[in-house]
């Protein structure tokens, strides 16, 4: 067989593959949607985004012009075109949401419409959302914490407050692979996050007063279960997780319990199928109403409003709104008697989602709910699966052991398809998350949340007291649950910054075996398997360097990380220690380290890799090392970080990291085996990194006393380098 007829017998082949697949061709819509939007993000500039674009719209139109027709040249085209569409679209999104971002820290008087209150007791903080009135040198939109105490009673949506506040840029991702809030708060509208201060004035009070049922509602029930419990019954019920202690929070992550705090499928779904059997059954108990109207048909239009209502309630985040679209899907499909839950659903659902917030696509909250409930639908479409566990006349005790053995085995499938997620986005999972969920989800779905709606129902005749009893005796199960697990010994699988190109390996091996159906599917685990290997087998970064260069990570010969201020507060810790691989408690102060030598203005440390000895030298302080020193420092090293900007003679060996480099870079991590260098901003044109920006007039300073510590600590004398 020649050339052309061995490229005949391929064509023909994919036709077959296709013809067998075409059920499932519609659910790779929204996948290339995505990919489309997924460029945007990480092609770096205009240029490239035009030509992907170009490129994308040139596929589509010579797919077109193949001769023959057939399947899968239909498929190329649609293909083409949904790149080029999600490029677009998160482009033009990008462009339409731009606002005025604050140009650098300042402290000014705001007076400003209070647009959303999120109150976090647990940390002793309100956070406001503020749109400034009669400030055109302040961005359309900030977002300040307060102290509570300093919380007047009249902050609320609608009113007007002034007050005095320390603002700053929404900060980029610390370091390459940390969280990039520059990024979602440019799509959010924020211009300026910061602190306010007391006294604060509420020029004009809203519109109607104690009108926010959400926050009564949560302080309700915050009042009737003390502690975490109340703030997870309080999450459940409005979405607000602010009155949960850090220490319970951290708990349920490593356990893998977190997902039960974010309002989304699952609780939109308990309170739908609520919603619909209680319906269901009350007009089932007037024999005149069963036979005029179709009550399942009435049920769904009870859930529906049921569905629509707690999203509204727990505040319409884009989670909750993307499991309140899914549900009425699927009750659409029961209206119409379909099948309700399928992937062609969950594609559907996802494509909405896209189309209305393309940015969404980037973050954890999407990818994390579409592949859990990608993983179910998939594992439950199929025909052996779907045999396993079918309903059968057997004995209770067997039936009990086949659905135990079906959570057990979605569980699993559900946790291999999140956890490169949460190693790509948090660097940590938790590995026993499948079994907790065994216990955690029946207790939360059948067992809490009822025992929550009819302690509220009771409470309007004074009542629900017992009730109350009841779910706080529940909800401290559910933390005991969460600390023993978090506890256990491996609970958490802990890795560093994971390479873009292994977890779109990642990405793409576990959606062609999730999405097919023949068994071509099987493909798809050589993708997976060589992205995991890609993932596990990078070398951890050596040197940790955020973006403002006050703070370091660097590991020493043990492999243990070392930081290089002793006054790294908790968040610094935390992103150093997870996009570093170690754990928060594991990480040394470098002035401990034996072989470094530290002042309190300069640290100077060796370390061997890659065949070589390095030194890198840092400065720890915001005293001036003399002029001369510091050059001759500089030369003997190899790199030199520095929050300041650094004379024009320091010149080291290989690499200087002061402010002006950092301006420009971002947070930089630095692997010296093979002297490999990753940063923040490398050089991208996204809108956030180089946004138009506003200068507000600096405040006078409002704590003399303050100051005057500062001039006396700057006229002390300077230490040198030991």
């Amino acid at each position: 067989m020649g050339a052309r007829g061995r490229l005949r017998h391929g064509v023909r082949q994919i036709e077959i593959w296709l013809e067998a697949e075409r059920e499932q061709l519609v659910l790779w819509l929204p996948v290339a949607f995505g990919g489309g939007i997924a460029a945007w993000f990480l092609l770096p500039d205009a240029a490239r985004w035009l030509g992907f674009t170009l490129s994308a719209l040139a596929l589509a139109l010579v797919a077109v012009a193949l001769p023959g027709g057939g399947r899968a040249p239909r498929v190329l085209a649609v293909a083409g075109l949904a790149l080029a569409a999600g490029c677009a679209l998160v482009w033009w999104r990008s462009d339409h949401v731009a606002a005025p971002v604050l140009a650098r820290p300042a402290v000014v008087l705001v007076t400003g419409r209070v647009e959303r209150v999120e109150r976090l007791p647990a940390r002793g903080m309100v956070r406001v959302t503020l749109a400034p009135q009669g400030h055109a040198d302040l961005p359309p939109r900030i977002r300040v914490s307060l102290d509570q105490a300093d919380a007047v009673a009249g902050i609320a949506p609608g009113a007007v407050i002034r007050l005095r506040a320390r603002l700053m840029p929404p900060p980029d991702a610390a370091v390459p692979g940390a969280y990039d809030f520059a990024r979602v708060a440019w799509f959010a509208g924020l211009g300026a996050t910061g602190r306010g201060f007391a006294p604060i004035a509420v020029v004009r009070p809203a519109a109607a007063p104690g009108a926010d049922l959400r926050a009564r509602l949560s302080d309700h029930i915050q009042s009737r279960i003390a502690g975490s419990g109340g703030g997870i019954a309080s999450a459940l019920a409005t979405g607000d997780q602010g009155a949960i202690a850090e220490e319970d929070a951290e708990a349920m992550r490593r356990s893998g319990l977190a997902h039960l705090l974010s309002v989304s499928g699952l609780h939109v779904t308990a309170v739908t199928a609520a919603a619909m059997l209680l319906v269901l059954r009350l007009l089932a108990l007037s024999p005149a109403l069963a036979l005029r109207w179709r009550l399942p048909l009435v049920a769904a239009g009870a859930g529906a409003l049921a569905a629509v209502g707690y999203t509204l309630l727990t505040g319409a985040e884009v989670p909750t709104i993307r499991s309140c679209a899914a549900a009425l899907l699927v009750l659409l499909a029961l209206s119409l008697g379909r099948e309700a839950i399928t992937l062609r659903l969950v594609a559907a659902g996802a494509l909405l989602v896209l189309l209305l917030w393309p940015e969404a696509l980037a973050g954890p909250s999407f990818q994390l709910s579409f592949a859990a409930v990608t993983a179910i639908v998939a594992l439950h479409e199929s025909p052996r699966v779907r045999g396993w566990f079918a309903p059968r006349e057997e004995r209770r005790g067997r039936r009990l052991l086949r659905g135990l053995a079906s959570l057990l085995l979605t569980g699993l499938v559900v946790e291999l398809a999140l956890m490169p997620i949460g190693l790509f986005h948090f660097h940590k999972a938790g590995v026993y998350g499948a079994l907790a969920n065994i216990v955690a989800i029946p207790l939360t779905t059948f067992v809490i949340m009822p025992l929550e709606a009819l302690a509220l129902a009771l409470d309007l005749v004074g009542l629900g007291a017992p009730l109350w009893w009841l779910a706080a005796r529940a909800l401290d199960l559910l933390l005991w649950l969460a600390h023993t697990t978090a506890s256990a010994p491996g609970a958490v699988a802990a890795l560093p910054a994971m390479p873009g190109g292994a977890y779109a390996l990642i990405v793409a091996g576990g959606l062609w075996v999730a999405l097919w159906r023949t068994r071509v599917r099987w493909a798809g685990v050589l993708p997976f398997a060589i992205g995991m290997g890609w993932a596990l087998l990078t070398p951890p970064p050596d040197l940790l360097v955020t973006g403002d260069g006050r703070h370091l990570a660097i590991r020493m010969a043990g492999g243990e990380m070392a930081l290089l201020r002793d006054r790294a507060g908790d968040y610094t810790r935390s992103v150093l220690g997870e996009n570093s691989g170690a754990e928060d408690a594991a990480l040394l102060l470098l002035s401990d380290v034996p072989g470094a030598r530290c002042s309190p203005d300069l640290c100077l440390v060796e370390l061997d890799a890659g065949a070589r000895r390095w030194r890198v030298l840092a400065t720890r302080s915001g005293y001036l090392v003399p002029w001369r020193e510091m050059i001759a420092a500089c030369r003997a090293a190899d790199v030199v970080v520095s929050e300041r900007r650094l004379p024009p003679g320091c010149a080291p060996r290989w690499l200087k990291l002061d402010r002006d480099t950092l301006a420009r870079s971002g947070g930089v991590a630095i692997r010296f085996s093979d002297a490999n260098v990753r940063t923040v901003r490398r050089g991208g044109g996204h809108p956030w990194l180089d946004p138009l920006r506003v200068q507000p007039p600096f405040a006078p300073a409002s704590n003399p006393q303050a100051a005057g510590d500062q001039a006396a600590r700057a006229g002390e004398g300077t230490p040198r380098l030991r």
